[in-house]
């Protein structure tokens, strides 16, 4: 076998990828986002940042301590995603769990593109209070159990149940919700009775029978008028007493 001299000044170690690189393999599950503090943690000093984020650099700023590679593609959400990521800014996307914040109420009816209520505060669910210098993003406290969100397009999301259920926590406009839910069922994001069994606990403050989340469902769905109302009030219906057949 042919033995090749060693180039000249190889000794042995394989060359240090370019900042730039390191940035593109970070960002490549990130939607082209990096947060500052991921940045540093790559070994990429402030002078460097500075000249990567120049009028001729391959960064731009999005948001405070939030960058994005200019080559990527500009993504959907994009003001949502940055601030999603300064939550925790050194944790990278996809080891995150809900406990670190999950997209929730209006900003989750917008990433599904439910209803038609303005996202014009970017609204994140954690089970403890945290503090936030931004006005535009709004923190909800509660612990959210498994079913309640899923991943959505890179980000966690509360599912349209849960969302309904937040709206109508915050006294949201009813004729607003009910389009939510339409919208949510028509396509099959959630299901009739995932919604009668978030609306339990809101029965009693419209006039229902405590715990009667059908009902209230029903009250939702004939203020839509949708044609699949009944179909879906029996799937509803169905799945109460499947899961009222189980307790007992």
């Amino acid at each position: 076998m042919l033995q090749y001299p060693p180039y000249k000044g190889y000794n042995g170690a394989m060359p240090r990828p370019s900042p730039l690189s390191r940035l593109q393999e970070l960002a490549q599950e990130q939607w082209g986002l990096l947060t500052r503090r991921q940045i540093e943690d790559e070994g990429i000093g402030s002078t460097t940042l500075e000249r990567l984020t120049s009028s001729e650099g391959s960064l731009e700023r999005v948001a405070t301590g939030v960058y994005r590679l200019v080559v990527a593609p500009i993504p959907d959400h994009l003001d949502l995603r940055a601030a999603w990521l300064q939550l925790v800014p050194d944790v990278p996307a996809w080891e995150r769990t809900a406990d670190q914040g999950v997209v929730s109420h209006r900003s989750a009816a917008s990433v599904y593109g439910l209803g038609h209520l303005p996202a014009d505060r970017h609204e994140f669910t954690l089970p403890k209070r945290r503090q936030t210098r931004r006005p535009d993003v709004r923190i909800h406290v509660r612990r959210l159990e498994d079913g309640e969100w899923i991943g959505l397009r890179g980000l966690p999301v509360t599912r349209p149940s849960r969302i309904a259920s937040d709206l109508l926590w915050d006294h949201e406009d009813p004729e607003a919700v009910a389009r939510l839910i339409a919208d949510a069922i028509r396509p099959i994001y959630d299901y009739p009775g995932t919604f009668a069994d978030s609306f339990a606990p809101h029965a009693a403050r419209f006039g229902l029978r405590k715990g009667d989340g059908l009902a209230l469902l029903r009250w939702f769905l004939d203020m839509t008028g949708d044609p699949e109302r009944d179909r879906w009030m029996d799937e509803a219906r169905a799945h109460v007493d499947r899961a009222t057949g189980a307790k007992t």
